[in-house]
């Protein structure tokens, strides 16, 4: 499940998706908490930073992620698989080093508090712009669908 989830459509897809890619509050993940606890699953999530702290992009501020971990850490039907941000869309992609850098060293800080749920082996970040330059900053999924697909037509949605 790729993009922002609201709580009141979690009881819809948390028994269809594989990975929830946009965990960006602690109100969210108690709702994953209590809808996957219901069909006793274990639902696998990236937690959403917005370390470009860009408002209109959704995602916890930087500062906000070990107080998430704190709470997801005694939850049951949580299985935290790592981080994902959105970078800012620039022409240049080495604008963007600085921010898929600080994304690495936050799942690193992460992995070291060792916590039984949270096991930040994927770094989701990068776009069709600046994959290149995401991937040598530790980047293990990537979107680049504008790169496959080519630029959306709007006209036609």
């Amino acid at each position: 499940m790729i993009g922002h989830l609201q709580r009141n459509k979690v009881k819809y897809i948390i028994d269809k998706v594989a990975l929830i890619h946009s965990v960006d509050s602690i109100r969210l993940a108690e709702t994953i908490e209590k809808e996957a606890a219901k069909h006793n699953i274990t639902a696998n999530i990236l937690i959403e930073v917005n370390v470009a702290k860009e408002e209109s992009k959704f995602g916890l501020m930087p500062e906000e992620l070990d107080e998430l971990i704190d709470k997801i850490k005694d939850f049951n039907h949580i299985q935290v698989k790592g981080l994902m941000t959105i970078a800012p869309f620039v022409e240049n992609p080495e604008t963007n080093r600085e921010i898929f850098r600080s994304l690495r060293k936050l799942s690193v800080d992460i992995s070291n508090k060792n916590v039984d749920n949270v096991n930040v082996s994927i770094l989701s970040m990068g776009m069709t712009n600046d994959y290149t330059v995401a991937v040598e900053e530790g980047a293990t999924m990537v979107r680049v669908g504008t790169g496959i697909f080519g630029a959306r037509n709007y006209a036609q949605v």
